[in-house]
């Protein structure tokens, strides 16, 4: 017989963890709104904004796996975010 840890196992196979699930949504999400267009309208304001109340939930959802090294990694991604703003609009 196949004993029950298997399909216990089986719910969480991914394997990938939420901060770094976060940090690929936020470039993602990101990279589509800043090859959009030139100006910054009110739909990106908007995104961004769900954006971080999104963040923020997510954060505060599975704060047991924030440790100190995500919480660094999730800081540096967000300072690459607004390099990658910066390098979009600048045309390179």
């Amino acid at each position: 017989m196949i004993s029950d840890d298997i399909f216990k196992r089986r719910r969480n196979h991914n394997n990938t963890p939420k901060p770094a699930l976060l940090i690929i949504t936020n470039y993602v999400v990101c990279s589509v709104l800043f090859s959009l267009d030139n100006k910054i309208n009110w739909f990106f304001g908007l995104t961004i904004i769900l954006l971080a109340v999104y963040n923020y939930f997510n954060i505060r959802r599975n704060h047991e796996d924030y440790n100190k090294v995500n919480i660094i990694a999730y800081v540096i991604s967000l300072l690459g975010l607004v390099a990658f703003y910066f390098l979009v609009r600048k045309g390179l």
